[in-house]
């Protein structure tokens, strides 16, 4: 039986920033600062890497002629051979919120709704590869929507929601083995901030820790932060922001910002970003033991510190890694990948791999990565760019301007074939002959595309077929009244035909 236990930042998102736009599926939306990053985040100029110019000097959104759907230019880089797969990101303030790309920084599907996204990723459902993301509105912090499964047809196939009445938070959205989800929620309480600096009944964020069934939206296990961890160990004062100092519930004060979960045998693996620390709770929701931070139980070297960390999780023989920020506004460090040993029946752990590449610093968010050939994927968060390292530490690829930043970044292999049709657009030329345009939002198999034309819809017949070019593929055809497109595979089977379009 299981025991059902009760139990950021404030300017991660600003206000409402990251909101659903109402549209239907394949629509196209024109976006404007969806999902902005933080002014604190903002602030902080990222260091150019070694392969690219920063975010903030980026050019503008990439755009088509097929759909309205954009994208940042991202520029890539590289000099060896990446793991196989698909680059998946969700970059902020410039076109798509949720973008999955190619190794030439291409858009293969770009989120076609508007919706905010983060944390865009391929996990396994049901035996499955399914396509996941968390999606609501931005609070200030934190997020208060559900996580989204898609089917590699693009359809939903799952809502899932935190359970007790409470609201998704943007952090986490995990699928188990058990076919369970684990997410976070950030309920506004009342409470006696005095060990904080605050007064006797303020108001902050309390954290909570959930596991659902996602098939019944069962709540499995409830935890609560308040319940365990002393506000005593924030390294955050109520007196640092005055938005933020827990006078009232819209200054809701925050001393732990919850950012991550991961599903041990024993329990639940806690990442607290505003104390510092990894927490193992049991699932009677009993604190085992506390890594960094103000108490922890760990003996770690100077070089094992790490400081507003993201991305905490459990990997195989002993090591848990982490996207260790190192730093945030008015600090000074160098983020990294941080990859540790650890022995926790010595309470010891030690660097086993240290990921950084060429000056980046992500003031908030970022992700480490395991690649099945051994390699690593670091996203660097408010600084936009992904960086991904051989076994040893080398950078074999990097991409940057993922707009302005990106909550976290993945490669992962991903077949998918859209329901939808192949979007078409003619323009005329020179009289003789018309530019034909095609472009199929999220389809993965496409090797070439054949354009039909004819004098009326029914009679069309073969005028071109032309090798894929990126997202969107062109071809100058002789001038005809009617048009259409038919995306072709390897084998040069028919995938879908566009709808006949009039030149």
């Amino acid at each position: 039986m299981v025991a059902m236990v009760r139990v950021s930042r404030r300017h991660f998102i600003q206000g409402a920033g990251l909101a659903v736009f109402g549209a239907a599926a394949g629509a196209t939306v024109a976006r404007s600062s969806i999902f902005p990053l933080p002014p604190s985040a903002s602030a902080a100029t990222p260091a150019p890497s070694a392969s690219g110019t920063a975010g903030a000097t980026a050019p503008p959104d990439r755009t088509f002629v097929s759909t309205k759907l954009t994208t940042p230019h991202i520029n890539v880089w590289s000099s060896g051979t990446t793991a196989p797969g698909l680059v998946f990101a969700g970059p902020m303030g410039h076109g798509s919120n949720g973008l999955i790309m190619d190794n030439q920084g291409r858009p293969v599907w770009m989120e076609p709704t508007g919706a905010g996204v983060t944390d865009l990723r391929v996990q396994t459902y049901q035996g499955k590869p399914v396509l996941t993301y968390w999606s609501g509105q931005g609070m200030g912090g934190h997020g208060e929507g559900s996580g989204i499964i898609k089917d590699t047809s693009y359809r939903t196939i799952a809502q899932v929601s935190a359970g007790d009445g409470l609201k998704a938070d943007l952090h986490e959205f995990t699928i188990t083995p058990n076919g369970t989800a684990l997410l976070t929620s950030y309920p506004t309480i009342q409470f006696d901030l005095t060990p904080a600096g605050g007064q006797t009944n303020g108001y902050m964020f309390d954290c909570h820790v959930q596991e659902v069934d996602i098939a019944t939206g069962n709540l499995l296990f409830d935890w609560k932060a308040s319940d365990y961890v002393g506000l005593d160990e924030s390294y955050l004062r109520t007196s640092d922001d005055p938005t933020a100092d827990g006078t009232t519930a819209a200054k809701a004060f925050d001393p732990y910002h919850v950012n991550a979960v991961s599903l041990r045998p024993d329990g639940y693996l806690v990442s607290f970003r505003h104390t510092h620390t990894i927490y193992l709770v049991d699932r009677t929701g009993s604190i085992q033991w506390r890594m960094g931070g103000k108490r922890s139980d760990f003996t770690l070297p100077a070089n094992a510190v790490f400081a507003w960390q993201h991305d905490v999780r459990q990997r195989a023989g002993g090591v848990i890694s982490m996207f260790d920020n190192h730093y945030k506004d008015g600090t000074t460090g160098t983020s990294r990948g941080l990859i540790l040993s650890v022995d926790e029946q010595k309470r010891t752990a030690s660097v086993k791999l240290e990921l950084a590449r060429g000056g980046h610093r992500g003031n908030a968010m970022g992700n480490v990565q395991f690649l099945d050939n051994g390699h690593y994927m670091v996203g660097w968060g408010s600084d936009p760019a992904a960086t991904e390292f051989a076994a040893d530490g080398t950078p074999v690829f990097e991409a940057t301007n993922i707009g302005s930043g990106s909550y976290r970044v993945y490669r992962s292999v991903w077949t998918a074939t859209p329901t939808t049709v192949p979007d078409v657009v003619v323009v005329q030329g020179n009289g003789s002959t018309m530019q034909a345009y095609a472009s199929w939002n999220g389809a993965t198999e496409i090797a070439s595309w054949r354009f039909l034309t004819g004098s009326d819809a029914s009679s069309l017949k073969e005028a071109a077929v032309v090798k894929k070019t990126g997202f969107e593929t062109s071809v100058a055809v002789a001038a005809a009244p009617h048009l259409a497109a038919q995306a072709l595979d390897a084998q040069g089977k028919v995938l879908a035909t566009s709808s006949v379009v009039n030149s």
